[in-house]
């Protein structure tokens, strides 16, 4: 498998009669806004960039500055600013409200593009000849609260993406402060869309999902941009992600016990609001990381759904709404012969 020793374990398999057939090797860190390391698997010290899972963090600094009443950013757009959105026609219209309202247009995106995730609207687009644009990026959504970051402190839109902007500085050392890490140690690399990303250990970025739910230890001003921001997720999961995906439902069954982001090559970070495991809890936050990737996204929606029921944050009723995820699911071949099944091994 070539992980290298310590860092990961076999945190989730596919079986095929009685015979182990494939496994995934994984790490996991699961910490309390304290601090407090409560369980892991593989090294909870791994480094690994945090991918579209760093959203929430990257809005953080526009909101805590006012930028959201400045330009009367929605609950729902706010939303969209930490989102991997599956670029159906509703995620498109936000954004072109969102930029509207901070006078850019989708010449000044620089995230690319790709075909929207979502299948029932790249058909619609197919059958009216349309074509893909940055709007329909899945980190369009970001990039427009990062410009919107721009035009708040009168600073060039031309080149909002470079590691040396006052935006992405501002952005870094946010990040750093909510994790819990000194910002010169924070790895740095280029995400998919062009935009600064970030590797931390899995603990830190558990850490700081965990302080963006509970936010006691916090400034006041902080704490209240990590409400608005968490609130707004939970309010309108479908603009974080799109129909039919992990995120989405995952917030939409908890109904506001929960935030969710996943990222690209196997991450994914959860946040526990406090008093959901008892009155009294601390927020706790998780980072999960896929070592392969995870192309197909059934290892990690699957171990996290595994923690989130060894915790006791979900029911056996919300469980059987997101049994498509897992944790454990029975597995069929094309005439519907059952073969095997897919689980963790936590």
């Amino acid at each position: 498998m070539n992980n290298p020793p310590g860092l990961y374990q076999p945190i989730f398999e596919l079986t095929r009669g009685k015979i182990v057939e494939s496994v995934h090797f994984g790490a996991f860190a699961v910490v309390d806004s304290h601090g407090s390391l409560l369980t892991s698997a593989g090294d909870p010290h791994l480094v690994t960039f945090l991918r579209s899972s760093a959203k929430p963090f990257q809005a953080l600094p526009f909101i805590e500055r006012g930028g959201h009443e400045q330009f009367g950013f929605t609950p729902k757009e706010i939303a969209l600013m930490c989102a991997s959105h599956s670029g159906t026609d509703e995620h498109v219209e936000t954004i072109k409200e969102m930029q509207a309202k901070i006078d850019v247009g989708v010449e000044d995106l620089l995230c690319g593009m790709h075909d929207p995730m979502h299948q029932a609207t790249r058909d619609a687009m197919l059958l009216r000849g349309e074509q893909t644009s940055p709007y329909r990026h899945n980190c369009s959504g970001k990039h427009t609260g990062m410009l919107a970051h721009a035009r708040l402190r009168s600073l060039p839109t031309e080149t909002y993406l470079d590691f040396d902007h006052p935006i992405q500085q501002n952005i870094l050392q946010t990040f750093a402060e909510m994790c819990v890490i000194p910002a010169d140690t924070v790895e740095l690399g280029i995400d998919g869309c062009s935009a600064p990303n970030f590797a931390i250990p899995l603990y830190n970025a558990a850490y700081g999902f965990a302080r963006l739910c509970d936010s006691f230890d916090l400034e006041p001003k902080r704490a209240a941009a990590c409400r608005i921001i968490t609130s707004a997720m939970m309010t309108h999961p479908e603009m974080v992600a799109g129909p039919d995906r992990f995120d989405t439902l995952l917030m939409q069954v908890a109904r506001g016990k929960i935030v969710s982001k996943g990222g690209a090559e196997g991450y994914q970070a959860v946040g526990i609001l406090p008093g959901v495991l008892a009155p009294d809890s601390p927020g706790i936050g998780i980072a999960i990381k896929i070592s392969d990737g995870d192309a197909n996204d059934r290892a990690r929606t699957a171990v996290a759904l595994s923690i989130l029921k060894t915790l006791g944050v979900l029911d056996d009723a919300q469980l059987s709404q997101l049994s498509t995820f897992g944790p454990v699911k029975q597995l069929y071949n094309y005439r519907k012969l059952r073969v095997g099944e897919s689980r963790p091994t936590l």
